[in-house]
């Protein structure tokens, strides 16, 4: 049963909220049997409720007659305290039923930069259209900050990758993705369904900074295969690669499905096959971590756009 503290002769003692129902009621009405017919309870009940309650207390409430129960001053002086505290328990309990059926609530989600501008921008007005009194908050971190974000409690949850040890976290992919080639229509390596990793040898080759986990995948993959990439330049954003390689500086290597829901149409992604690299993007939070009602149907709404879009690789289960 739910509790709050009152302080009488200078001990703690427990008044359940049962107990202040009854003793507002009954100072409403002053009748034992009209208090109980409000309460649904007997007018036993009330009167065990009211003679405990004042026993817990050490103060007399009501002096009672044959016909009503008079408050007593200290009745008048506890009556708004005890308003109050059912007040605010009404009002808990409208917040809980609100955050339960998305009439308000908040969505405070991590992601990395590639990710919220291939996969959010339709997602997020959707949503918002759905449940207005919903606040989503996008921390749109570096790749090296979206775990720590997560695993702090910062966020309610992430939307990505995760690089290195997962220890801590849970992870729910939703998009299976893979490094692929990024190239113009007319790249010598376009007219291909998939390309190899030996067909870059001597190709300019646009890739992500080191430190980041698909440069990390990238450069092991081109090593397994005896390649040698040529690197031209280094970027920390998509959006940087997708402009270098419109402009003719180079082919990039980066996950295929966020380069597909960016880029324009002279632009194509291959997959790079011998080997092929996976790389699932997912749902992550921190282990034991249950997501709120807003949380839960802001992925439905997002993997629902994805699925839309005709987006490629979203898993059946997600």
């Amino acid at each position: 049963m739910s509790r709050f503290q009152l302080i009488a002769d200078g001990r703690a003692q427990l008044t359940t909220l049962r107990q202040i129902r009854a003793f507002v009621v009954v100072y409403r009405l002053r009748k034992l049997a009209a208090a109980a017919d409000q309460l649904a309870v007997t007018p036993s009940a009330v009167s065990f409720l009211l003679k405990d309650l004042e026993d817990r207390l050490g103060v007399k409430l009501f002096d009672r007659s044959t016909r009503t129960l008079e408050p007593t001053e200290a009745a008048h002086e506890a009556l708004p305290f005890a308003e109050r505290v059912l007040q605010d328990l009404a009002r808990f309990n409208e917040i809980v039923r609100e955050a339960a059926d998305l009439s308000r609530g908040r969505v405070h989600v991590a992601v990395t930069p590639a990710i919220s501008t291939a996969l959010l921008p339709t997602a997020v007005p959707k949503f918002a259209g759905m449940h207005p009194g919903v606040r989503v908050a996008i921390d749109d971190c570096a790749p090296d900050q979206f775990v720590a974000r997560i695993l702090s409690g910062q966020v309610d949850f992430g939307i990505g990758t995760p690089d290195g040890p997962n220890g801590g976290l849970e992870i729910h992919p939703i998009v299976d993705d893979s490094i692929g080639l990024i190239c113009r229509s007319d790249h010598p390596l376009a007219s291909r369904r998939r390309c190899r990793w030996i067909d870059l040898r001597g190709v300019p080759v646009i890739a992500l900074a080191p430190g980041y986990g698909a440069r990390h995948l990238a450069d092991a993959a081109a090593a397994s295969a005896g390649v040698e990439l040529s690197i031209v330049n280094e970027v920390n954003y998509l959006s940087s690669a997708l402009w270098m390689v419109s402009s003719g500086m180079g082919a990039a290597i980066f996950p295929v499905a966020l380069a597909r829901l960016t880029a324009g149409d002279r632009i194509v992604a291959r997959q790079l096959v011998d080997p092929s690299v996976r790389r699932s993007i997912s749902i992550v939070t921190r282990h034991g971590r249950s997501l709120s009602p807003a949380c839960r149907r802001f992925v439905e709404v997002l993997v629902d756009d994805l699925r839309a879009r005709r987006i490629r690789g979203v898993l059946p289960n997600a």
